[in-house]
């Protein structure tokens, strides 16, 4: 009897064996349909055998496949890899790779004809004018030129180039000799709002192309249409978030991963892996270059290309020639003349940009009206019931939400503690500035760009055509402003409540503030008008700041690999993160004191160069109702701790009586 191992996306083993009926035409890759108990899932067939270790009585067969094309080699081993690597059973790696299935309807398996996709299937459609491609300037040819000299075989490079350098023109001069030679190109993105731009950068340079676009935001149908078109060769360029880089592409010969720092490239719940790791992986698999393109790369990208695993290319200046670098200066954060947290100085430079008919962004990373409500009285702040954190306070509708589990209340009329009426919103948010800015400019067209405001589909993509079309004056937002967006006419960025950052708990906190700050500032004169960037802080000599003043991120980048190597932190450690959560904290606790024995024994008994960390509360100590603990592991050796982990791993699944939910994390975001 013809037996098929099947990877399931489910925790409680590595995979499950099924009986092949006659007729059935099963290999590795094939994406199958089989019943788990009562559950009909759809998984992946990893490998055939003859006999099986099963009962017969108790074997199934498999009811029926989902697709006619199986995965290819190099998907099947990049799910191994990852599952290995981040510690997952292989079916929920894998699962990662295979498109929606629609419900319970078997799939057509044929490509979609490319050209008939329409515009919302994200396929280029013939017949469009490109706007006359910009030349190349000195930089942009070496880098299209070092990348063209990998001669198709694999390579890493590390295309660093300032905000507005013309990165995209790269990728793509370096796409076309690829598709000239019949081959795919995969370019990921880091999230779903920068997608929609991009691709319309690549439509209007390159109208004939046939691109798909994969990403979460798409419908269960239309994400198959595109996963077809790109497994079948029908889409030349394959254009996604994170997920994309399990798509199948039979004739992939280039990687580009834009924004290679970008934290959203990790993935935080689930299968924890990071795509810009697995990107790497499956170019060096498929033998392709792969191009990591950021003005502020992360740390370990910074570090690979300075001992030179990775291959550096600066593109120095902006594409083009009007642009110029903006000028940075630095405002008091706190003065007699602010209002709600906009200061003099920087009221005055907007008044400016309108006088002129320009453009301005107010940057604040705190979404809402103000981030906590006290009492004056007594001192009583709006607590959230089920999280460690204040409630902030939300005035479009009136309200008290946590950011953290959702919850939300009304908006308190008195203290509940003294009965006082005069209750104080601390701080300032989105909200909060788009009135204050209204009321000082009742004239401006102001818009405002956060979580909140863009939950209606397509918000953003108004937005952005209003300030292309010059029908916006003010744009007030977050960190979703802060990357990839080019306005001509935006010419002031004022950043408010940076200094929030300074004072994390996080390793990575300075870093991120680093390369979130040149990237908002980046955003002001990008073409022939000059730009201005007025930060408020009370600590302008920080080097973050100077850094940012000097657009120098390289000596930044530096300054922070040396403090990371005085502490043995990441990328001169390998780290990975046990997180744990119960309705208890001494379940919390019990979990943990058990994980910590079994890895100090692991240690002791055959892992000497693997260090053990105690337990502690999270950051956050308590989260929608559960109490949050963790502990690290880390070793100065990455192939030390990736021996040490599947036995801790194993030990950790057999711990008794366990009540805790708990998750692995290798190479965590943070320790939060």
């Amino acid at each position: 009897m013809p037996i098929a191992r099947v990877a399931l996306p489910v925790r409680a083993q590595s995979a499950f064996d099924y009986w092949i009926p006659e007729g059935l035409a099963v290999g590795p890759g094939s994406m199958v349909r089989v019943k788990l108990g009562p559950r009909r899932l759809v998984g992946v067939v990893t490998d055939l055998a003859s006999e099986t270790d099963v009962a017969p009585e108790k074997l199934q067969p498999i009811q029926d496949i989902v697709s006619g094309a199986p995965l290819a080699g190099d998907v099947l081993d990049l799910g191994a890899f990852v599952a290995a690597y981040y510690q997952e059973p292989i079916g929920l790696a894998l699962a990662l790779a295979v498109p929606p299935t629609a419900g319970e309807r078997k799939l057509r398996t044929q490509a979609p004809d490319a050209n008939r996709l329409t515009d919302e299937g994200h396929l280029a459609l013939p017949g469009r004018l490109a706007r006359a491609p910009s030349a190349l300037n000195c930089a942009q040819l070496a880098a299209v030129q070092a990348i063209a000299a990998a001669d198709a075989g694999f390579a890493v490079f590390l295309l660093h180039g300032v905000t507005g350098s013309g990165k995209t023109d790269v990728y793509l001069a370096t796409a076309d000799a690829v598709f000239a030679r019949g081959q795919q190109v995969l370019m990921l993105a880091p999230e779903i709002n920068l997608t929609p731009q991009l691709l319309d950068r690549v439509r209007e340079a390159r109208p004939d192309l046939r691109i798909a676009t994969l990403h979460s935001g798409l419908g269960d149908s239309e994400r198959r249409a595109q996963w077809e078109a790109a497994a079948s060769g029908a889409a030349q360029l394959v254009l996604g978030t994170r997920l994309a880089v399990f798509t199948a592409l039979p004739a992939l010969g280039l990687v580009i991963v834009d924004e290679e720092h970008d934290l959203s490239y990790k993935q935080q719940d689930n299968v924890r892996y990071h795509a810009r790791d697995a990107a790497v992986w499956r170019a060096r698999r498929r033998n392709v270059p792969v191009v990591l393109g950021s003005a502020t790369p992360s740390l370990e990208s910074w570090l690979h290309a300075r001992e030179g695993r990775y291959r550096r290319l600066d593109l120095p200046q902006r594409a083009d020639p009007r642009a110029a670098m903006p000028r940075v200066s630095f405002a008091a954060n706190r003065s007699a003349r602010s209002s709600d947290g906009v200061g003099a100085t920087l009221r005055a430079a907007i008044a400016a940009r309108l006088s002129r008919g320009e453009q301005s962004l107010i940057f604040v990373n705190r979404r809402g009206y103000a981030p906590s409500l006290v009492c004056a009285a007594c001192g009583w702040e709006a607590q959230c019931p089920r999280c460690s954190v204040r409630l902030t306070t939300h005035r479009v509708p009136p309200s008290l939400r946590c950011h953290h589990c959702g919850h939300g209340e009304r908006l308190a009329r008195a203290c509940p503690e003294c009965g006082n009426v005069d209750l104080t919103p601390l701080g300032y948010g989105t909200q909060r500035l788009e009135r204050c800015l209204a009321d000082a400019f009742p004239q401006a067209r102001i818009a405002r760009v956060d979580r909140d405001s863009t939950r209606a589909k397509n918000a953003f993509a108004s937005v952005r055509e209003r300030m292309n079309a010059n029908e916006l004056d003010i744009l007030i937002g977050t960190q979703m402003l802060a990357k990839g967006h080019d306005f001509p006419r935006l010419t002031l960025v004022g950043v408010l409540g940076a200094d929030n950052a300074l004072y994390s708990a996080d390793f990575r906190a300075t870093e991120r503030l680093a390369a979130l700050l040149m990237q908002v500032t980046g955003r002001a004169g990008r073409a022939q008008l000059p730009g201005e960037v007025i930060v408020q802080t009370d600590f302008p000599a920080h080097p973050v700041y100077t850094a940012l003043a000097a657009h120098d991120y390289a000596r930044f980048a530096d300054l922070l690999l040396a403090e990371r190597k005085d502490a043995q932190l990441p990328p001169f450690a390998h780290v990975a993160l046990l997180a744990a959560e119960a309705h208890d904290r001494s379940d919390v606790d019990a979990f943990l004191g058990a994980a910590h024995a079994a890895a100090a024994a692991l240690v002791a008994s055959a892992h000497p160069a693997v260090i053990v960390f105690s337990p502690v509360p999270a950051l956050l100590q308590r989260r929608a109702g559960l109490e949050r603990g963790q502990m690290v592991v880390q070793s100065a050796r990455r192939v030390a701790l990736q021996r040490f982990l599947p036995e801790w791993r194993a030990a950790l699944d057999s711990l008794p009586g366990r009540r805790a939910r708990w998750g692995l994390d290798v190479d965590p975001a943070g320790f939060g």
